[in-house]
């Protein structure tokens, strides 16, 4: 995987492919340019004394030398097209191989017709041994007016004509110039770096840095801005941007969000065309009206189709792209021209472009990219030499306060302190200031360290935050469960059951005695003896639980001391069954209790007791249901005795 740092770093110690080029500000000729209304405007022809077009504006494009066939040709930088034409003093070009497919290329100013031909070429120290170019026998152009030769298309291979024309062919030697610069030089970082200085005399003439695969020195904070990716992400066919918002100071620092009418992209948004080979940035109606349209002394001139501006009303305005602010200098939002008479144009032109039409909403030109350093990346490579999606960087250059004093020393007023542009969530850009280069290198390491540090950070607190959400579910739990569980009242302490007869509704007993005391029922297993079966003379279990005595001598017996309420009851003998009695007769009279410890051995004679069921007043007991009377007549309601305790 490339790392931008590092390579950037490299780039910045090699100046192989790094090329000076000039600006030039001669009288064009007269061009026309293409509307999409299909309309034809005259931007560079006058018109008269009252109206004011391109040709008497302080207008700049940027070229650089190129050698082709063994020849220097002048040609004109240009981000927003993909291919390579020339118009030499002859046709074909010398040392060229001209075919036989032509074409007429067309732009947003001008268009060129020639042949498709073959030669080697050398740009930016970069040798190509057979470029496809287009050899033009006529063209109206305003890069033949400024004295140049021709254009090299910068653009991504997939917007260059000549290469789908040679496609048509069966043949792939078509490709753009940069595709095959790359391609013949893979270990290099693919990138371009632009800076587009302005000229504040009239007259002269001001390098600017066009570099391939190289950062400048004094602008590699580049690196570490935000990548803006291109528009769509994917395979696109233009240097275009999504533009977040404008931003106007001098208009109550309003914002003005744009519409797309590209299909697919955010409504909230434009898609933008970054074109070095555009002077101006060609916008929908309501955001020139919105940047000049609340100047005092400005009018729109329908004539030339643009704004007309005091030269010395400073325009503070920005734009937001990819989430960062990027201020205009104010020089280049109202370039004056060579005999302005205090009247200036506004560089945001408001016009839409007829090529490319529906793939993109604004054409942003020089005006805007002198103002920043620009970066155009075709994409990282990975481990295993894929290429990545596009993106570009931008770096601003622009001190707000500092523009400011400038523009004022040029056009007279004065400067403004403390400029700021608040853009869309939270981003500014702000005046600059000077640190030392220590500070600027420990800010470095700041920046290196810092997404580790903040890594640190979030996995804390992600852990006090589980921690916290644990204590609180414990918390909550333990709050609905009840704190205090009821307790009896009093205490219970055991004390003896009085021993009472036990009378079953319907089981044909004689009733109770109203003077007799009752007794507890014995729970001991009367099915289990029942069906127990009488033996070698041993009464059964029916015969025994059917006595009429049995029941009262039973449970006198069983406390083994004679009942307060009978003092005079013989407790009855306890029955020994023989050895040979069944297995059912011997568990029978084991009883329930015999693995109780301290109870009689089975073998020996065994004595039942009625089990201690003490009651206290405060003890709730519910009444036992109703039950028939002796007569079967009717029911007797159910009611418990309470205890005598």
């Amino acid at each position: 995987m490339k790392l931008p740092l590092v390579l950037g770093l490299l780039a910045v110690s090699t100046s192989a492919y790094r090329v000076s080029f000039k600006q030039y500000k001669q009288r064009p000729t007269l061009q026309q340019r293409d509307v999409a209304s299909g309309s034809q405007l005259s931007v560079l022809a006058a018109t008269g004394d009252n109206s004011l077009d391109l040709n008497t504006v302080h207008d700049l494009i940027y070229m650089a030398d190129m050698v082709i066939g063994g020849i220097n040709y002048t040609v004109q930088l240009d981000t927003g097209s993909s291919d390579l034409w020339i118009k030499g003093a002859t046709t074909p070009l010398p040392n060229s191989t001209q075919t036989s497919i032509t074409y007429n290329l067309t732009y947003a100013i001008g268009w060129v017709y020639g042949h498709v031909a073959y030669a080697p070429v050398e740009f930016a120290d970069l040798s190509i041994p057979s470029q496809a170019l287009l050899d033009v026998s006529s063209a109206q152009n305003p890069t033949l007016g400024y004295g140049g030769n021709g254009l090299v298309g910068l653009g991504f291979t997939s917007l260059s004509t000549i290469d789908a024309l040679v496609n048509h062919t069966g043949a792939s030697t078509g490709r753009s110039l940069l595709y095959n610069m790359f391609a013949a030089n893979p270990k290099e970082p693919n990138f371009l770096s632009f800076t587009l200085q302005r000229s504040s005399e009239a007259n002269d003439e001001i390098e600017g840095i066009f570099s391939i695969g190289e950062y400048e020195p004094a602008y590699t904070a580049v690196i570490n801005q935000t990548a803006i990716p291109t528009w769509p992400v994917n395979s696109p066919k233009r240097w275009d941007v999504l533009l977040d918002a404008v931003i106007i100071n001098h208009a109550n620092d309003t914002i003005v969000l744009p519409t797309t009418d590209v299909v697919g992209a955010p409504t909230n948004k434009a898609v933008v065309l970054m074109d070095s080979g555009s002077s101006f940035t060609y916008a929908p109606k309501a955001i020139c009206d919105a940047i000049y349209g609340g100047i005092s002394g400005a009018k729109f001139d329908s004539a030339s189709g643009q704004w007309t501006v005091p030269c010395n009303f400073e325009i503070d305005m920005a734009l937001q792209i990819g989430g960062q602010v990027f201020p205009v200098h104010p020089l280049d939002v109202t370039p004056s021209g060579l005999a302005s008479n205090g009247v200036c144009v506004g560089s945001f032109v408001p016009q839409t472009v007829s090529v490319g039409a529906g793939e993109f909403d604004w054409l942003v030109g020089d005006n805007f990219l002198r103002s920043v350093y620009s970066i155009y990346d075709f994409g990282d490579f990975d481990e295993l030499g894929n290429m990545g999606n596009p993106y570009m960087k931008l770096l601003s250059l622009v001190d707000p306060d500092q523009a400011s004093i400038e523009f004022t020393s040029a056009r007279g007023g004065t400067p403004k302190t403390n400029i700021t542009y608040q853009g869309l969530n939270g981003a500014a850009a702000m005046p600059s200031f000077n640190i030392s280069a220590d500070m600027t290198e420990t800010l470095e390491r700041i920046g290196r360290y810092l997404p580790a540090m903040l890594a640190v950070v979030a996995l804390n607190a992600l852990i006090l935050i589980i921690i916290a959400i644990v204590g609180l579910f414990v918390w909550c739990r333990r709050r609905r469960s009840p704190k205090n569980k009821r307790r009896a009242n009093g205490r219970l302490s055991p004390m003896p059951m009085n021993p009472r007869h036990g009378y079953v509704a319907g089981s044909g007993l004689p009733p109770p005695d109203p003077s007799h005391v009752y007794e507890p029922v014995s729970t001991s297993g009367d099915d289990v003896l029942a069906r127990t079966p009488s033996h070698q003379g041993i009464p059964s279990s029916r015969d025994v639980f059917a006595s009429p005595n049995y029941r009262d001598s039973y449970m006198s017996g069983a406390s083994g001391l004679p009942s307060p309420m009978q003092p005079n009851v013989t407790p009855p003998v306890a029955m020994v069954p023989p050895e040979d009695v069944p297995f059912s007769t011997a568990r029978l009279n084991r009883g329930r209790h015999s693995h109780m410890t301290g109870l009689p051995s089975p073998t020996r004679p065994h004595v039942y007791e009625p089990v201690s069921m003490a009651l206290t007043e405060d003890t709730f007991v519910p009444p036992s249901p109703p039950f028939l009377s002796a007569e079967r007549s009717k029911v007797v309601p159910g009611d418990r005795p309470k205890s005598i305790a």
